[in-house]
C-alpha cells in the first residue's frame, strides 16, 4: 500500500500517534464500545465480523457437504433474494470470479421492479434453481415479497411436496426467516453470527455460502482473509494497514476533502458497490459523512473539485490506469494505491476496508453501526401501503413542469424541464460556503439494464464536467439499504435527482407463501418505497427533483441528458 499525501502528512502522523497511545486497536478486538460511544447499544453485539474469517472456516465442511449435494441433485442456478449486505458481497464474488465449472450459476435479485422479477421468472427454470433467501433480520420486506412470489412459482412447477428442497436461508437465530424456513421445510438452514452487521458480513455466511455455490476456493479466501486480519490488532500503526486508510480518510473528511473516488482496474471494478455501501452507511450520520464516489468517468484533473481522495486498486499485472492516476496525484490530490498480488486478496480488502471504516468513525465521532435514518424511509413507505391497502391508491405527486411526456416535482418554478433542470443544478454555486463541497445522487427507481445505465452515466458525466461536482447513482430501492443512510444523515449538501416511471407490467405478491391471495404488486411497492424516499429527504431539508418519465424510460433519459 502506498500513501502519497504531501501537506496532510505530518498531521497524518500526529493521528496514528494518537491511535497508538489510545490502544484504540487494542480495544477493539477487546469490544470496547468507548471507541465510538459511552453507550454499548448497537456496537457490542456488532463486531463479531473481526472473527469472521475463522468462524466462516470452522463451518467449511457443512458448507462444501451443501454444496455437493445440491450439484448432485442436478440444480444448475442460484437466485439470491435479498438487499444491501445480505446481496453485494455474493454479487461482487460472482462477477469478479466467475462461475467455475460444474457449479451453480448466481444472480442477485434486490430490485422491487415488476420488469426484474419477470425477467429472472422468465429466466431461471424453478426445476433446476436453487433459491436463497439472505436477510439478517428475517423481516425485510422486499426479502420476503421475493420468496413469497418465487416459492408459489416453483411449488407450480415442481409440486408442493418438492417446493421446499429449492430454498435455503440465511438468517440470524431467531428471526422471523428462520422460522418460516422451518414451516414451509426449507433445504437448508444457516444460521449466521448474529454479532455481525449486515453490511459487515462479506467475509460470513452470507458472503461464504454464495461464493461456495459458485465453485469459489472459499478456504484459499478465508485463509488469506484471517492473516490479513491479524494486522488490525497492532496498535502500532506502521504495521496495521487498514487503520491507515481509516485515520486517513476520516483527517481528510475533517479538511473538506470528504469524497472517496475509488479508481479500479476492470477485473476489481465490481467491488465498488460494496465498499460504497459500507462507507456510506457506517459514516453518514448526524450530521457529518464520508460520501464514497464509484464508478465515475476517469476525467482530467480540473474537472473536479478540491474534495477528493482517490483510492486507485489495481492487480499486480494490471496498471492499465497509472497515467490517470499520476495526473491527480501531480495536481496534489491524496492518492491510496492498494496492489493485489493476486485475485484472492480481494477478500482480503472486504476486511481492510471494514476495519478502515471504523477507524475512520473513531476519528470523526460517528457510531459506525447504526443506521438511524434508514428507518424513515421505510416507515413513510409502510404508510403508503397500507393507504393503498385501504384506498386503493397511492398520493399522487404535483408537478411543476410537464413536457414531452415527461413530469418533474418540484418547488423550482419554471416554464420549461431545461430551465428547471438549470435552476436546480445551479444552486450548487450558491450553497453556503460552510457546507461540504456539494455532491449529486441520481436514484433511479428504473429497471435495472445496461441502456439505462449508459444513459444515466452520460448524464452523472455531463453534471461533474459542468460543475465539478462528485457523483454517484444508485438504482432503488437496493440503494436505499446502502447510500440512503448517508443521504438523509449527513451534511445536507446533496442535490437528489430521483427518476421513476410508468411500468406496463405488473407483478402481484402473494401475502402469504403458498396461497394465491395477494393485496399488492411490486409496482405498488416500488412506488412506495420511491415516494416514502422522497419524503423522507425533503423532511430532512434535501434538495431534490423527481422526475417522472412516464412509459419511454429510454428516449425521455436520453432527453433529460440533453438539457445539461
Amino acid at each position: 500500500m502506498k500513501l502519497s499525501i504531501e501537506k496532510f502528512q505530518t498531521e497524518f502522523e500526529q493521528v496514528l500517534r494518537q491511535f497508538e497511545i489510545e490502544k484504540v486497536a487494542e480495544r477493539i478486538w477487546k469490544n470496547d464500545f468507548t471507541v465510538w460511544s459511552d453507550k454499548p447499544d448497537e456496537i457490542t453485539n456488532r463486531l463479531g465480523w473481526l472473527t469472521s474469517p475463522q468462524n466462516s472456516l470452522s463451518q467449511l465442511k457443512e458448507i462444501l457437504t451443501f454444496v455437493e449435494e445440491v450439484r448432485k441433485e442436478g440444480f444448475k442456478k442460484t437466485l439470491l433474494l435479498g438487499m444491501g449486505g445480505s446481496s453485494l458481497a455474493p454479487e461482487v464474488f460472482r462477477l469478479t470470479f466467475g462461475l467455475q465449472e460444474g457449479y451453480l450459476d448466481l444472480a442477485v435479485l434486490d430490485s422491487t421492479d415488476p420488469q426484474m422479477i419477470l425477467n429472472y421468472a422468465n429466466t431461471f427454470d424453478p426445476k433446476e434453481t436453487l433459491y436463497i433467501v439472505s436477510t439478517k433480520s428475517g423481516g425485510t420486506i422486499e426479502t420476503f415479497s421475493f420468496m413469497k412470489y418465487f416459492y408459489n412459482l416453483t411449488s407450480e412447477k415442481v409440486g408442493k411436496e418438492n417446493v421446499g428442497k429449492h430454498f435455503i436461508a440465511i438468517t440470524d437465530p431467531g428471526s422471523g426467516l428462520e422460522s418460516t424456513a422451518k414451516q414451509l421445510n426449507y433445504r437448508k438452514i444457516f444460521l449466521n453470527d448474529p454479532k455481525i452487521g449486515g453490511r459487515y458480513s462479506a467475509l460470513s455466511l452470507f458472503g461464504i455460502v454464495p461464493a461456495a455455490l459458485i465453485g469459489v476456493n472459499v478456504a484459499q479466501l478465508l485463509k488469506i482473509a484471517e492473516a490479513f486480519a491479524f494486522s488490525s490488532k497492532e496498535n502500532n500503526s506502521a504495521k496495521n494497514p487498514s487503520a491507515q486508510i481509516g485515520i486517513l480518510m476520516g483527517l481528510l473528511a475533517k479538511h473538506g476533502i470528504d469524497k472517496v473516488t475509488f479508481i479500479t482496474t476492470e477485473r476489481l471494478s465490481y467491488f465498488g458497490a460494496w465498499v460504497e455501501q459500507l462507507i456510506a452507511e457506517s459514516t453518514g450520520k448526524i450530521g457529518k459523512g464520508i460520501l464514497p464516489v464509484v464508478g465515475e468517468d476517469i476525467l482530467t484533473p480540473d474537472k473536479y473539485s478540491s474534495d477528493r481522495l482517490f483510492v486507485y486498486i489495481r492487480l499486480q499485472n494490471d496498471d492499465a490506469l497509472r497515467e490517470k492516476v499520476e495526473a491527480f496525484q501531480n495536481t496534489g490530490h491524496p492518492i491510496v494505491e492498494i496492489v493485489l498480488d493476486d485475485i484472492y486478496e480481494l477478500c482480503a480488502e472486504f476486511f481492510r476496508w471494514e476495519f478502515a471504516t471504523i477507524a475512520a468513525s473513531w476519528l470523526l465521532n460517528i457510531q459506525p453501526f447504526d443506521q438511524p435514518n434508514v428507518e424513515s424511509a421505510k416507515i413513510v413507505a409502510r404508510k403508503m401501503v397500507q393507504e393503498y391497502k385501504e384506498n386503493g391508491k397511492l398520493p399522487e405527486l404535483n408537478y411543476a413542469v410537464e413536457e414531452n411526456e415527461i413530469k418533474i416535482s418540484s418547488e423550482i418554478t419554471a416554464s420549461s424541464l431545461k430551465e428547471l433542470v438549470a435552476k436546480f443544478l445551479d444552486s450548487m454555486n450558491s450553497q453556503d460556503v460552510s457546507l461540504p463541497k456539494p455532491y449529486v445522487s441520481i436514484h433511479a427507481y428504473l429497471t435495472m439494464n445496461n441502456e439505462s445505465e449508459k444513459v444515466l452515466q452520460i448524464i452523472r458525466t455531463k453534471i461533474q464536467e459542468k460543475y465539478k461536482a462528485a457523483t454517484t447513482i444508485g438504482f432503488g430501492p437496493r440503494f436505499l439499504h446502502s447510500t440512503g443512510q448517508l443521504h438523509k444523515g449527513d451534511a445536507g449538501n446533496g442535490l437528489f435527482i430521483q427518476f421513476i416511471y410508468d411500468s406496463d407490467e405488473d407483478v402481484a405478491i402473494p401475502d402469504e407463501a403458498g396461497e394465491d391471495k395477494s393485496s399488492m404488486s411490486f409496482n405498488v411497492l416500488i412506488k412506495s418505497q420511491a415516494l416514502g424516499d422522497r419524503q423522507a429527504l425533503l423532511e430532512n431539508e434535501r434538495r431534490l427533483i423527481t422526475v417522472d418519465l412516464g412509459k419511454e424510460v429510454f428516449s425521455n433519459l436520453k432527453l433529460i441528458s440533453e438539457l445539461i
